[in-house]
């Protein structure tokens, strides 16, 4: 039976390690001065290196050759006994499957017996933070004061778990994930020896599949490789699972567009064809990653083609960086789920649609506060005379009578909206209310969830009043939070500072007279039909409650 190709390319000297230059001189270094440590900590991502770069320690300081500085040789029986896995005093052991303190008290009881073919037993416990909180403390003693003849390497994917005490016992090195460029050019060389054609492009893909890892590289090209002829892009995606390029772009797009149509179109195709969903996601994410660093001016660091460079630089030009943020969050839970949702495409549409409610960018002339207004004072109640205080932060100045609305647009105003500011009253409130729904779910989620579960009750004298079905809703609309993304949007269509109440509507009573509730609408409904009444009254500009209204 043939070998998989990453045994076969395992390295088996310090130069065929590729990416870990920092960690490889320093142990060199140690070998040579015959300094090296009892106890190692190897810590970093699967498939960096570390359980090799642990085997090539255990044969260079068991190496024959009497250059410290060539060591390993690869040419001595010690060096030539470790590479066919047959030399006994390397011992490999599977944390996992060996987590229990007695497997721990039987090394710790091994060790004192004498290395059998080299002058050092060199120890390799992999996934070493599977091992339990009793056999940590049963290796702690060993690892302070080993006996002169052993070397531990412990070798982890997840260094958060290990303990600190056993952290200060070890000498610790970090593996970093290998760049993408380094990785093709060892697949190239792979290749090349293997006699397996490929094209670039498809040899890019694998690459970039490999998340940093260079024996998942190997693995995917050994996968690709059994299909026996030349290995084309759409044949890598084809048995990788992964979607076009041109799929990633196309939903980007669509999320740009807020099309909700196009976008579930372009998911159900790439799943319809076999992608993999959370490789899909996975992809989506690296897209839109690429457009945050673009975003915050990091496009120097990224490996692209010129061509591909002007279009995701366009490409981010359209997203602001709070959606792009909140977007990559939502696909990044729909790539690490591994609970895998019943339906494989529901984290991926979740996402989605997810991303359409995403914060977007605001316009860039848009100021909240006017310059040449500004608001000083509070009031509990809504402005009705010249005389009267304005509620703070409202966004726009207090008009205490009619205006013309060419002056205001001509005048030096923060805000530059589509149609001229109007009068505030109910017709036009309803006239525009979802156009103000729909751009206070933009700028908050849970404002605009908010308005779409409540009622307006009454729109007149600058006083908004809104009725919920339960006190937690009215409350949180309440919140300074929730109404300042109300105001925003409220003072970019009408003229008047406009003061928010909530209240709560209540079955308990009929209430009778109720003033300005809307024809049809829930409290006339509740009024009517089911004996309701409407109780606790609160302003935005103070903190108490008002009596039970009557009406």
């Amino acid at each position: 039976m043939s070998q998989a190709l990453y045994r076969i390319w395992r390295p088996a000297s310090w130069e065929e390690v590729v990416g870990q230059d920092h960690i490889i001189q320093t142990l060199k270094n140690a070998v040579t001065a015959d300094k090296v440590s009892q106890a190692y900590l190897f810590a970093g991502p699967r498939g960096t290196g570390k359980t090799t770069t642990a085997r090539l320690l255990a044969k260079a300081v068991n190496c024959l050759d009497p250059d410290l500085s060539k060591r390993p040789c690869n040419a001595c029986e010690n060096c030539i006994a470790v590479n066919e896995g047959r030399f006994l005093d390397l011992i490999e052991i599977d944390a996992a499957s060996n987590t229990s303190v007695d497997d721990i008290r039987e090394l710790r009881d091994n060790i004192n017996f004498s290395p059998s073919q080299g002058r050092f037993k060199v120890y390799i416990i992999d996934e070493v933070h599977m091992l339990s909180t009793s056999a940590f403390n049963a290796l702690l003693k060993t690892l302070e004061e080993p006996p002169s003849h052993v070397i531990f390497v412990l070798a982890t994917t997840e260094i958060h778990k290990i303990p600190a005490t056993v952290l200060s016992r070890c000498q610790r090195h970090e593996f970093r994930r290998i760049p993408v460029q380094t990785i093709i050019e060892k697949l190239k060389l792979l290749c090349a020896q293997e006699h397996i054609e490929i094209e670039d492009e498809a040899l890019s893909l694998v690459a970039r599949q490999a998340t940093g890892s260079l024996r998942d590289a190997i693995s995917l090209i050994d996968q690709l490789s059994s299909i026996g002829k030349m290995i084309t892009l759409e044949t890598a995606q084809n048995i990788l699972g992964t979607a076009t390029s041109q799929a990633v772009l196309d939903l980007g797009q669509a999320i740009q567009d807020h099309d909700s149509a196009r976008g579930l179109e372009l998911i159900h195709t790439a799943l319809d064809a076999g992608t993999d969903p959370r490789q899909f996601a996975r992809q989506v994410v690296d897209y839109l990653r690429t457009l945050l660093v673009i975003k915050l001016n990091g496009s120097k660091d990224l490996e692209l083609l010129p061509e591909v460079r002007s279009l995701m630089e366009a490409h981010a030009q359209n997203f602001s960086t709070e959606q792009l943020i909140a977007t990559i969050n939502q696909f990044n839970a729909a790539a690490t789920d591994l609970k895998a949702n019943w339906h494989p495409g529901l984290g991926l549409e979740l996402a989605f649609a997810a991303s359409l409610t995403a914060p977007a960018e605001q316009p860039k002339t848009f100021i909240a506060e006017p310059i040449s207004h500004p608001v000083t004072s509070t009031s509990r109640h809504p402005a009705k005379t010249g005389t009267d205080a304005t509620e703070t932060n409202i966004g726009t100045p207090k008009v205490s009578s009619p205006v013309d609305s060419s002056k205001i647009v001509s005048a030096p105003q923060p805000a530059q909206v589509t149609s001229a500011l109007v009068d505030f009253n109910l017709d036009n409130l309803q006239e525009r209310w979802d156009q103000i729904k729909r751009e206070v779910r933009q700028m908050d989620q849970v404002a605009g969830a908010l308005l779409n579960s409540s009622r307006i009750v009454s729109a007149n004298d600058g006083l908004l009043t809104l009725g919920f079905s339960s006190d937690l809703l009215r409350e949180k609309m309440m919140s300074e939070k929730m109404l300042r993304s109300v105001r925003k949007v409220l003072s970019k269509y009408f003229l008047q500072v406009i003061t928010i109440n909530s209240i709560v509507i209540s079955k308990s009573e009929t209430e009778s007279g109720a003033a300005d509730v809307i024809p049809n609408g829930l409290v006339d409904m509740t009024l009517r039909e089911l004996g309701g009444r409407v109780r606790k009254t609160t302003t935005i500009n103070s903190n108490e409650k008002k009596d039970d209204a009557n009406g």
